[in-house]
């Protein structure tokens, strides 16, 4: 419904119904009453000595305001009262009282117009009974007892019924409404977690695919360069360069071969959801989803394969010494995995924006978590640049991979003109 009270282009229910059929049917009660009271007014003109006329005219509007009982229930009721001496008004009287019962007005007034109603036909009945039947009086208070009930207390009961009726399904109807909005929320909400979640994996496929391959490939290039230099005057030292650059050629597709496997694999049945406290926050359970989605491989790299990742820049002529403190520990696969892709990304950065310069590795396993940092001095400004592209997004891999398991990350220069990147990962 417009605001000008059209529904699809055809005018709106008049004044106040709240649908067309109820005004017809309105109006249809407001004829016949119009027309009973008409009739009836004759006979009261002949006992009022008014003239026939005024009885019907009058009979006329008094049970034409039958019309209005869905906007004042209580005028109606008061007039059907207010002509009962008048021996009119039968529909006016129980349609009104029906109305009056059924609509939202206070119980109080239906119950003390009612009872006026109640009391004004009882009267009229018996007065007009006394004189007429020569019976005992009891039988006419009896029977103006019975037909002043059968003309009240039916229409009531019904009206309080219909209108109980009535604000139920209103009531079953807002609740039907409100869940709908509930479930059209719920709906919006699971498409937005499903958004997130496709988010997350790009991120995730694109985090491993920089990290499997960024850091063979930014050897490659060091070698390529390497080799580049010394192809003319040392024969010997290019061929190993070139043996070199096609191991790490060949490692880098077996690793990304590898990740595509795993990418393209079918799912795991997932496992019994576990409920969880209501005042978990959202971020910590998304943070740790994400944390198994990108940490959770079986069979990625570990913490035992450090030294062979050191070996592979110290042979691209990087200086490298690594430190480690504390005894091995086995970590779970999701941190071991983190520790080492920390330390390749760092090592892949010192490639690319710190040539020839001095690099220290440090690993720490202590009570509860273990520790990384790699940390490289100054650039010696002798060794060339490598001319690797750098997206940006190396850091905030390394930081989203830490934050995910609930680990610290700190990255950021140094005093002395260098880069430092630390992490500290919890093993519990």
């Amino acid at each position: 419904m417009t605001e000008t009270g059209e529904v699809e282009g055809r005018a709106g229910p008049p004044l106040w119904w709240a649908r067309r059929r109820d005004a017809l049917w309105d109006v249809a009660l407001g004829g016949v009453s119009a027309v009973e009271c008409a009739w009836e007014g004759v006979p009261f003109a002949a006992e009022a000595g008014l003239p026939t006329t005024v009885g019907v005219l009058f009979g006329f509007v008094v049970g034409a305001t039958l019309v209005l009982r869905r906007r004042w229930p209580i005028a109606v009721v008061l007039v059907g009262i207010a002509v009962s001496p008048a021996a009119m008004g039968f529909l006016l009287a129980v349609v009104g009282m029906y109305t009056l019962a059924s609509s939202e007005v206070p119980r109080r007034i239906t119950a003390t117009l009612a009872s006026m109603s109640l009391a004004a036909t009882f009267v009229v009945m018996y007065m007009r009974t006394r004189g007429d039947v020569e019976a005992d009086p009891t039988l006419v208070v009896v029977l103006s007892v019975f037909v002043a009930v059968a003309l009240t207390v039916p229409p009531v009961l019904f009206g309080l019924y219909i209108g109980a009726r009535r604000r139920l399904m209103e009531s079953l109807q807002e609740r039907a409404d409100s869940l709908e909005r509930e479930l059209s929320l719920l709906a919006d909400r699971a498409e937005e977690r499903a958004e997130w979640a496709r988010t997350e994996e790009r991120t995730r496929i694109a985090r491993e695919m920089h990290d499997v391959v960024a850091h063979r490939v930014s050897l490659m290039v060091v070698h390529a360069a390497a080799l580049e230099a010394v192809a003319v005057k040392d024969p010997a030292r290019a061929a190993k360069n070139a043996a070199l650059v096609g191991d790490m050629g060949r490692q880098a597709l077996t690793e990304l071969r590898e990740m595509l496997g795993v990418l393209r694999a079918p799912p795991k049945p997932a496992p019994a959801p576990v409920p969880a406290p209501d005042l978990v926050p959202v971020a910590a359970v998304a943070a740790g989803a994400v944390a198994g989605a990108v940490c959770g491989a079986e069979d990625g790299p570990s913490l035992g394969e450090l030294e062979a990742l050191v070996g592979q820049s110290r042979a691209a002529g990087m200086a490298v010494e690594m430190l480690v403190h504390g005894e091995c520990a086995a970590y779970a696969a999701d941190v071991e995995q983190t520790a080492f892709r920390v330390v390749q990304e760092a090592l892949t950065n010192c490639h690319k924006h710190a040539p020839g310069a001095r690099v220290v590795v440090r690993l720490a396993h202590r009570a509860g978590e273990v520790a990384m940092q790699v940390e490289n001095g100054p650039c010696d400004g002798k060794a060339p640049e490598p001319g690797l592209p750098s997206g940006g997004n190396g850091l905030v891999g390394m930081r989203e991979r830490v934050l995910g398991l609930g680990g610290v990350f700190v990255s950021g220069p140094t005093d002395a003109g260098g880069f430092k990147v630390s992490a500290v990962l919890p093993t519990a």
